[in-house]
């Protein structure tokens, strides 16, 4: 049996998690909890799978908890990044899940990573951000880092068709999210509740609005440069508006090979917390002749100019990644909030991407410093417009 620490438990993919979990209860159990501010949910996810640990979002939480939790739990009620570092890195624990959003993820990840932790990464943030520190650390430690994105899941798999030195091209697949077919005119008056209306899956608020810009698809595009070490160039995104094929993999032979299925992120989720067993999952199947056609498309920078600056951001290097996130990350709150409108989210992302400065991509602490720098702009950039 694998006990699973679990960072994120109350969001989209954390209760997929969970969900994995209780259906293989001689496969799985839950030794640490952790969540942001959605107690009542929390309390209830502990008081199923009873971990050892479980943490909160901040000290003002913590009281709330323990009463809605048995006496016991009060002295084992954490809070804040270190609560999410100790849940990350528990001795009981032999793989983390990090499902949590945003660059909060970063530092527990690097704690499972030190503390000797498989990790099942759902945070595309934790790469986006340090890869090379990352990936440093994993090859440092010897731990294994498994993708739960759909696409890098698709990926992770496809590669298992042929050698890693034999890989031309890595094909990142994209919905194209709500606004695919809008003018630019349209979506200058695009509000947050159209741009939350997935066409196809059901996920969490900012990655819903992330999948609006294309934005995910440009962290996406970071995240495979360093979780597959493959070059910038030689990796693609292409709108597939149907969500079946999740990624591909192109080899020098001409060869593609595919991952499909159903958009269910409970079949990622299993690969990752089974590899490389599968899990019958009791899903529906893919019915290929029900789907009819698939169809692909090139992306369109001038209508989603944000997937191209996650491409210049990877390309200049040192910090300039954790600046795009930190700044995408302010930016889509504040177009939640109805601050901004939909097309200066990418706007006020190009200004932190200009105005911040270069550094060293192997410096926690620069790292750490961009990303508060990014918000600091993006937050100038708003309130100067």
């Amino acid at each position: 049996m694998k006990a699973l620490s679990l960072l994120g438990s109350t969001g989209s993919i954390g209760t997929n998690v969970l969900a994995v979990v209780r259906q293989f209860p001689e496969h799985f159990r839950i030794v640490g909890l952790s969540a942001g501010r959605r107690i009542e949910l929390l309390a209830e996810q502990v008081r199923e799978f009873q971990p050892e640990c479980v943490s909160v979002g901040d000290s003002s939480l913590v009281a709330a908890l323990a009463k809605k939790l048995p006496p016991s739990y009060r002295s084992r009620i954490l809070c804040g990044v270190e609560g999410n570092c100790a849940v990350a890195s528990l001795s009981e624990a032999d793989m983390t899940v990090s499902a949590v959003v945003g660059a909060v993820g970063l530092l527990p990840a690097l704690a499972a990573i030190r503390a000797g932790k498989d990790v099942g990464l759902a945070n595309k943030e934790t790469l986006v951000m340090a890869g090379r520190l990352v990936m440093d650390e994993v090859r440092r430690h010897q731990v294994r880092l498994l993708p739960i994105d759909s696409e890098h899941s698709a990926i992770f798999q496809a590669l298992e068709a042929g050698r890693k030195q034999d890989v031309a091209r890595i094909i990142l697949t994209a919905s194209g999210g709500p606004f695919r077919t809008w003018t630019q005119a349209a979506l200058q008056n695009a509000v947050p509740e159209q741009a939350l209306a997935h066409p196809n899956w059901t996920m969490g608020r900012k990655i819903s609005i992330d999948s609006a810009t294309l934005m995910n698809k440009g962290l996406e595009v970071i995240e495979a440069r360093w979780l597959f070490d493959v070059e910038p160039e030689r990796i693609e995104v292409v709108v597939h508006p149907q969500s079946i094929v999740h990624s591909l993999v192109e080899y020098q032979d001409g060869s593609v090979v595919a991952q499909l299925g159903i958009p269910d992120m409970r079949i990622p989720i299993a690969y990752a917390l089974s590899y490389p067993k599968r899990l019958e999952l009791g899903l529906q199947r893919l019915d290929l002749a029900q789907c009819g056609g698939l169809a692909f498309e090139p992306p369109d920078h001038q209508r989603f100019p944000a997937l191209r600056m996650a491409y210049e951001a990877l390309a200049a290097g040192g910090v300039k990644p954790a600046v795009l996130n930190a700044a995408n990350e302010a930016a889509v709150e504040a177009f939640l909030a109805g601050r901004i409108g939909f097309t200066q989210i990418a706007e006020v992302v190009g200004a932190a991407l200009d105005s911040t400065a270069q550094g060293d991509e192997l410096d926690l602490q620069a790292i750490l410093a961009a990303d508060q720098e990014a918000r600091v702009v993006v937050e100038r950039e708003i309130q100067s417009a």
